[in-house]
């Protein structure tokens, strides 16, 4: 039997008749080979070995066509996530952050806002006392804010508190429910209503380490070398 007919054969038996056929092969001293035939056509009965191969072969191909249909349809949805996370070339876009030093105390609220144009606008500046949630909100209706008296258009927003940019994004439902973040259901009006009327604007939750640059404003208006925005 050549090379080529093994891999035939060991590529439509089942793990367990693989196993059989290696005992076999043990047993009787014969070839991994033979004794994988013979328990193939055993296997097979009267359907006879050709048949059952060819009809193994279609189901490996069945199942090699559904794992590349998923594999497809998984990268398809990663494209379109993708696409919708990145911004419209002339999409606005920006970056706050809140800091309360200590936790309630001093606020310092930093944001960034950047346009299609090559805008950029910092804002540092302290915001009174509080706790990290209300700077955190503070921060974003700062940012909103300048993105009004700027025209900004399609906005696209990003913070590293989890807390605010949860709160913002709740469905009314969940509002009306008391689902939304004790103590700053102000703030969460103030910021909906600058959403509503800025038009498209989304807010999307990204990691401290990628939030720099609004950390960096925010922690400059705690240090007391505060800008006013641009």
């Amino acid at each position: 039997m050549s090379e080529t007919g093994f891999e035939v054969l060991a590529t439509a038996a089942y793990k367990g008749e693989r196993v059989a056929a290696r005992r076999l092969a043990a047993r009787s001293g014969a070839t991994e080979a033979d004794a994988l035939r013979q328990v193939l056509t055993l296997a097979a009965g009267t359907l006879g070995l050709t048949q059952l191969l060819a009809d193994r072969e279609q189901l490996r191909l069945r199942d090699d066509a559904r794992r590349l249909a998923k594999t497809e349809e998984k990268t398809r949805q990663q494209d379109l996530r993708k696409a919708r996370m990145r911004p419209d070339a002339d999409a606005w876009r920006g970056w706050f952050d809140g800091s309360a030093h200590p936790n309630p105390g001093q606020i310092g609220i930093g944001a960034l806002l950047c346009g299609p144009a090559g805008e950029r606008i910092e804002i540092s500046r302290r915001a009174g006392h509080g706790n990290s949630g209300e700077a955190e909100y503070l921060a974003l209706t700062a940012l909103l804010e300048a993105a009004a008296s700027n025209g900004a258009t399609g906005l696209v927003v990003y913070g590293d508190s989890q807390v605010v940019v949860n709160d913002v994004n709740l469905s009314a439902q969940a509002v009306a429910a008391g689902r939304g973040a004790k103590g700053l259901e102000a703030h969460r009006a103030r910021t909906v209503e600058l959403m509503s009327a800025l038009g498209q604007v989304s807010l999307r939750w990204v990691p401290r380490h990628r939030n720099g640059d609004a950390d960096r404003l925010s922690q400059q208006a705690i240090e007391g070398v505060a800008s006013a925005p641009g």
